[in-house]
């Protein structure tokens, strides 16, 4: 029987799917696919804007109190647009679709899949919660649970999509440090011998190698603490005073922090829960004099305002106290809620004037990869170039929590 060639329609498929087994943390979150793209040609730039709900007040008695249905946007920008080049001969479109996946498409796509994670997994900064002590691998559930307790004040939802990803030394430390609790008949026990935790504590359990590591600034750790002098406008920054080192830089983007006096609250009741709130540095803060303006995440707002995220906003003089030692490095695992980030991915064009192009786009899956052919007559070669274009965003940061370690 004589050898049927590989099409270019057979290839892209085949590296969809590989891409879909190869991703870890992208699996887990929610991933947005929007066609008109497709149609537009999708270019680096292209922003697609996602709702997030109404957050309403509510009442108390019999009269009626018309609340503003406000719904606020996040922007998703396709920034990032990966991609690997390879060729190969006419002789090797022969080969069965399984036997050319592992030659060519496997370690290709492997790379780019790699990317995709770490590119999601660097999106830590966004999150403000934050359990465990950087420098210090935990080993106890509880640091864990506490997680689930962070994600829990912040009202995320208990359905089943709740999951904590976490680094091999992470993985490692707490399945021997909790492997006696098990019996071997159990479900439990045989993802103990595989090494992996599965599913525990009301999460889904998965190791990648791709999380990332945090550097605390040189604000860290400093004594005495530093101190708020004011809010700024909309709470989204603080004017502080007392840093060490007193010039230059003292805080790096993602770094955490709490300010005495100032406490969580739940955002549907808008009560506190009595747990000190944490921020999350959104661009690095410099320091002259000793006084600093800090750009923080979530904005302090005092409740009961609508969109409240203290119970109150912090008195003149209240002290800041950075999370971890000054240039301490720190795996950042996370746990999370599916919807507290989102993944977009557009259709990019499909260009005319060469040998084949070809798309294949998953709404499901919220994924579309394009493969382009060309064919050079000199060596009887087929160079492709195989793309995707996508764009991280951190919807509702709330419903995550690092661990630290």
């Amino acid at each position: 029987m004589p050898n049927t060639l590989l099409t270019i329609s057979m290839i892209t498929r085949e590296a969809l799917r590989v891409l879909e087994n190869n991703l870890t943390f992208t699996k887990l979150v929610n991933r947005q696919f929007d066609d008109r793209f497709g149609v537009e040609g999708a270019k680096i730039g292209t922003t697609l804007n996602v709702r997030k709900p109404p957050r309403y007040v509510g009442r108390t008695g019999q009269p009626i109190s018309i609340e503003d249905a406000t719904e606020t946007q996040v922007p998703v920008v396709l920034n990032t647009q990966r991609g690997v080049d390879i060729q190969f001969s006419s002789q090797d479109l022969a080969l069965s679709i399984d036997d050319f996946s592992d030659r060519f498409i496997k370690p290709a796509i492997a790379s780019v899949a790699n990317a995709i994670d770490f590119d999601g997994l660097k999106q830590y900064t966004a999150v403000f919660n934050s359990v465990g002590t950087p420098g210090v691998v935990p080993n106890a559930l509880l640091t864990y649970l506490n997680a689930g307790v962070k994600l829990n004040n912040n009202a995320a939802p208990l359905d089943g999509e709740r999951y904590i990803v976490i680094n091999p030394q992470m993985q490692a430390t707490i399945v021997d440090a909790l492997k006696g609790l098990f019996q071997a008949s159990t479900q439990i026990a045989e993802q103990y011998r595989k090494g992996e935790m599965g599913e525990s504590i009301g999460f889904s359990w998965y190791m990648d190698q791709n999380v990332a590591t945090a550097v605390i600034g040189p604000g860290g750790g400093t004594t005495p603490a530093a101190t708020v002098s004011s809010v700024g406008a909309g709470g989204t920054t603080l004017v502080t005073a007392g840093w060490t080192p007193s010039s230059g830089s003292i805080l790096n983007v993602g770094d955490t922090f709490t300010i005495a006096g100032t406490n969580a609250i739940n955002p549907q009741s808008r009560q506190s829960v009595a747990q000190p709130q944490q921020f999350t540095v959104t661009a690095a803060a410099t320091a002259t004099g000793g006084g600093s303006t800090i750009s923080v995440s979530p904005p302090l707002i005092a409740a009961p305002a609508q969109f409240a995220t203290v119970d109150v906003l912090p008195a003149g003089g209240a002290a800041i106290t950075v999370t971890g030692a000054a240039g301490q490095q720190s795996p950042q695992g996370l746990a999370f809620h599916r919807d507290w980030i989102t993944l977009a991915c557009a259709d990019l064009p499909l260009p005319g004037g060469v040998d084949m192009a070809a798309r294949v786009s998953d709404r499901q899956l919220g994924m579309s990869i394009r493969l382009v052919r060309a064919y050079n007559i000199s060596t009887d070669q087929f160079p492709c170039r195989l793309d995707i274009l996508y764009g991280w965003a951190p919807l509702r940061p709330e419903l995550a929590c690092r661990v630290q370690s």
